[in-house]
């Protein structure tokens, strides 16, 4: 990763939007780091829309019909969820410049969520930031089993019926690979990204 600019104690939404639309991110070191930085990976992960992968330990969970999925109806706690400590992870990087500007964000429309509740219990989400066909994935958590998976299942079936392009997750895990995320060079992400922002999408109803 790089650090392109000085680190800052706040991001404004406009330069944030400026940043996704050349391939830069905000992260911080920790959830009690005041600062944020910025990040341009030299390889990108990105999750093919038309090579989405549902493993077949999923299948089973989205036939049960488990979760209610909402989308957009509780950012403070999804993004509550995704900054959480928990088993493996004690700290993350969301602190409280990335919580206002995504928050932001939200209230211009630019940010979305997926929700999976149970019993009116929001039990796992996501949350990503959306600029023209291009969808760029945050974070995510689960509280159950496969809350998380779901929701990611029907980020994607959303994505496909709206018309959008790219769906960004800035890196891979061997998590996001059972779904198909694949590594891009820098140069061919921003060759997508470039032909993802050209036109609209609407991600809300």
């Amino acid at each position: 990763m790089i650090r392109p600019l000085a680190p800052a104690n706040s991001i404004s939404p406009d330069l944030l939007l400026r940043a996704y639309a050349t391939g830069v991110f905000p992260m911080a070191e920790s959830a009690d780091d005041p600062e944020v930085f910025w990040v341009r990976p030299e390889l990108r992960g990105i999750i093919p829309l038309d090579g989405f992968h549902v493993p077949k330990s999923l299948t089973k969970t989205l036939r049960q019909d488990r979760f209610d999925i909402r989308f957009d109806t509780d950012f403070p706690g999804v993004i509550d969820g995704c900054a959480e400590a928990r088993e493996g992870r004690p700290s993350t990087w969301i602190n409280q410049p990335i919580r206002e500007a995504y928050g932001e964000l939200f209230a211009r429309g630019h940010c979305h969520t997926v929700e999976a509740w149970r019993e009116d219990r929001l039990v796992g989400g996501l949350y990503g930031v959306t600029l023209g066909r291009a969808f760029f994935g945050e974070s995510m958590f689960s509280r159950e089993r496969d809350a998380s998976k779901v929701c990611l299942v029907h980020l994607v079936r959303r994505l496909r019926e709206r018309g959008f392009a790219l769906l960004d997750t800035q890196f891979t895990t061997e998590h996001l690979k059972r779904f198909g995320a694949i590594d891009v060079t820098r140069g061919k992400y921003e060759r997508m990204l470039e032909e993802a922002l050209q036109g609209t999408a609407r991600f809300a109803p």
